[in-house]
């Protein structure tokens, strides 16, 4: 390592639950240490190829090596990519000097594993999931250091690995919104509901299962609508395509006219506020008193660190890691669980309401999962890589 000037190497990418964590302790590092030389390895195709550029770092990509799961044609190409794509990973940890690689998962996390073993570089690892993938349970065979989101993620690391709950590395617009909510929650609140042409002194309902949506909360809310404007407004993001149906649901269970959209024009105009996304949804947690949605490791690590309860909804298919995913803020008493074959509107009815009219219990949750949360997970993550930096030479 070149005196004072660490070269770190980020590998990961796919989606945003690999990109954005990824990005965020890459800011974290060079906010620690800004003579630090970070640039990122991952695949032409996945979101990093936009994301890691226009966040202001170089990106070297490799071509997805995905390990073969069942006897297939595929099966017999595997080592070929994979001796073919590791030289690829070789040549540009040479080229990048690296004294440290961290991985965040995802396709372009194992062959950068298995290379900078071989070349004897520190390697750190970030797992988000309750249920590690495959990348990382290669990896973490020869971790240095493996930070988590959750106590036990099915990793068996070597023996002088250090595995610490690090929590999950925010956005830069949720690690933003945390500390002005723990600053000022009521000034961010009102600032966010005139933003967004809601009422910031009524209580609000968020509902979202994603950027393609969750049928099953979108059905069970929508024919609720009645039971819920009783008590609360609603923010209900559909997903794309799918805003047609809630609206003709609301519109069955509510007589009158309440829906609108989102922005100021609709202040005054309805309660329920429908739309199929929202790109500054950290204005929908702000105004939030209760989040109904999926259990995606992202979300439930964000609402835990804003203290916002939730009812997790798990998507009910793979292995269940949604379920993973949120156990353990509920168990903390952060909010409450429920299969999405329970999410009807009976249930609804039964348990929403009532929820909306306890302010204390909602209150509790909040304060559990606020304690459950952590909010410096990027800058954590970002020293014990610096870590692993100042202890290689080459």
């Amino acid at each position: 390592m070149t005196q004072g000037t660490p070269h770190i190497v980020l590998a990961g990418g796919g989606t945003a639950g690999h990109v954005n964590p990824l990005l965020a302790v890459a800011d974290a590092i060079r906010d620690i240490e800004p003579s630090a030389q970070v640039t990122v390895i991952g695949t032409a195709v996945g979101l990093e190829k936009d994301l890691v550029p226009n966040a202001g770092y170089e990106l070297d990509t490799i071509e997805k090596v995905p390990f073969p799961r069942r006897p297939n044609l595929y099966m017999l190409k595997f080592p070929a990519k994979w001796k073919r794509e590791t030289a690829k990973v070789r040549s540009i940890l040479e080229k990048r000097q690296a004294d440290v690689v961290a991985g965040f998962g995802g396709y372009a996390s194992a062959p950068v594993y298995a290379t900078a073993h071989k070349m004897g570089i520190p390697i750190a690892i970030h797992e988000q999931n309750a249920r590690a993938g495959m990348a990382n349970k290669l990896g973490a065979r020869w971790a240095d250091f493996i930070g988590t989101v959750y106590e036990h993620t099915g990793l068996k690391p070597a023996s002088n690995a250090r595995i610490e709950r690090v929590g999950l590395p925010l956005r830069p617009a949720i690690a933003a919104l945390a500390q002005r909510m723990e600053q000022d929650r009521g000034a961010v609140r009102r600032e966010s509901a005139a933003l967004l042409g809601v009422d910031s002194d009524r209580p609000l309902v968020l509902v979202t299962g994603g950027s393609l949506g969750a049928q099953s909360l979108n059905r069970a809310i929508a024919s609720s609508a009645a039971d819920l404007l009783a008590h609360a407004q609603i923010i209900h993001l559909t997903g794309r395509g799918k805003i047609d149906e809630v609206r003709d649901l609301v519109s069955k269970s509510v007589k009158a006219d309440v829906l609108t959209g989102l922005g100021p024009d609709s202040a005054g105009k309805g309660d329920y506020h429908a739309a199929e996304y929202l790109e500054r949804i950290d204005l929908a947690f702000a105004c939030a008193d209760l989040v109904i949605c999926r259990a995606g490791a992202g979300s439930v690590s964000e609402l835990a660190a804003l203290g916002l309860p939730a009812i997790y909804v798990p998507l009910p298919i793979g292995n269940g890691e949604q379920r993973f995913n949120a156990e353990p803020v509920v168990q903390a008493g952060g909010g409450l669980l429920v299969a999405d074959k329970d999410m009807t509107p009976v249930w609804v009815h039964d348990h929403v309401p009532a929820l909306l009219a306890d302010q204390e219990r909602l209150a509790d949750f909040g304060r559990k999962a606020w304690e459950y949360g952590i909010r410096d997970a990027a800058t954590i993550m970002a020293h014990r890589v610096l870590d692993l930096a100042g202890s290689h030479s080459v």
